[in-house]
């Protein structure tokens, strides 16, 4: 899905000529990904079926502004499913859930769907898969995050290992070193993840890995393209949200280029003065993020500077996923 608008165009803009000069580098791709639309998609589909309220268990996707908007239209947002009443929908969040989450609602009679994203829900196979092959798991991701969450929570406790850092995957000392499998997050740093991995295999040389990239090619994309920009860059903006692991991860890649970088949920935010010194500004956002927003602060700093604004694509998406049957019948 190619939702990349192209940057804004500032040419005709006849007070330029009294702002301070300023080269705006807009990352392509950025914002939304094929998951994240087809969550959404799905909150508002369930509600044009059902009627508000829809209740949906955990944010449908790391953005305050779209969960905002989705609640005006009707959607309530709740942690865990004990705060469900009986008898109204519930959708469950593109991170994906623990088996017991779908185990309970059935077991309640709750109507439900599955906003997993198709890419968390293929991590999920495969982790039952290298279970049922005998081998235990070390899984590489972020503590306490909604998808390693539901990730362990598809296989028995005690199957899986977090490895966090190159630290841990250094450290860790596995009962049975020659059944062995190691799986990873969707939305981690790819040049992290590849060290961890290398580091796994160096010890453990017959360790089993995922028949592709366990990194979404969202995040991967994301990522090339800040790579791509923040050389160029003294500065460079991400807009996402501070719980969004691929958002944060964004603005890592361009410290390690060598650009200061904040992260901004929107434009409200920005503190004008990171921008003192600054001749060249980077812009993207994460994977949660709508392109409204990007917009939002491409206008923002047009109306502070003479802005001349250049896109820099690494990559098209067109990427789709199917929504649920459920809904589309």
């Amino acid at each position: 899905m190619n939702n990349v608008a192209p940057a804004m165009d500032f040419s005709i803009d006849s007070t330029r000529a009294t702002r301070p000069a300023l080269n705006v580098l807009v990352a392509a791709p950025r914002g939304f990904c094929a998951g994240v639309d087809r969550a959404i998609h799905i909150v508002e589909l369930a509600l044009e079926r059902w009627g508000a309220p829809v209740y949906v268990r955990h944010e449908i996707v790391h953005n305050k502004f779209v969960v905002d908007s989705l609640k005006a239209k009707g959607a309530v947002f709740v942690e865990e499913l004990d705060e469900v009443p009986d008898g109204v929908p519930v959708v469950f969040s593109a991170h994906g859930v623990p088996k017991a989450v779908p185990a309970k609602a059935e077991e309640r009679g709750l109507t439900y769907v599955d906003a997993t994203c198709p890419l968390v829900s293929k991590v999920h196979r495969q982790a039952e898969r290298l279970v049922a092959a005998g081998c235990h798991i070390l899984f590489i991701g972020h503590q306490g995050h909604p998808e390693v969450i539901g990730t362990f929570g598809q296989v028995p406790d005690g199957a899986m290992t977090l490895i966090e850092t190159l630290h841990d995957a250094q450290a860790v000392q596995p009962a049975n070193a020659a059944r062995l499998g190691f799986l990873t997050q969707t939305t981690l740093s790819v040049d992290d993840t590849s060290e961890m991995v290398a580091e796994l295999k160096r010890r453990f040389p017959a360790i089993e890995g995922p028949r592709g990239d366990d990194i979404c090619y969202a995040t991967s994309n994301r990522q090339a393209a800040v790579k791509a920009m923040a050389p160029r860059c003294d500065l460079v903006l991400v807009i996402g949200a501070a719980n969004s692991s691929n958002s944060q991860r964004l603005r890592e890649v361009a410290e390690r280029e060598g650009a200061k970088s904040w992260l901004i949920q929107r434009a409200a935010e920005i503190d004008w003065a990171w921008f003192d010194g600054v001749k060249t500004v980077g812009v993207t956002a994460g994977a949660s993020a709508p392109e409204v927003l990007v917009q939002e602060v491409l206008a923002a700093m047009a109306a502070r500077y003479a802005v001349t604004s250049e896109n820099i694509t690494t990559a098209v998406e067109e990427v789709v996923f199917k929504l649920p049957r459920s809904l589309t019948a």
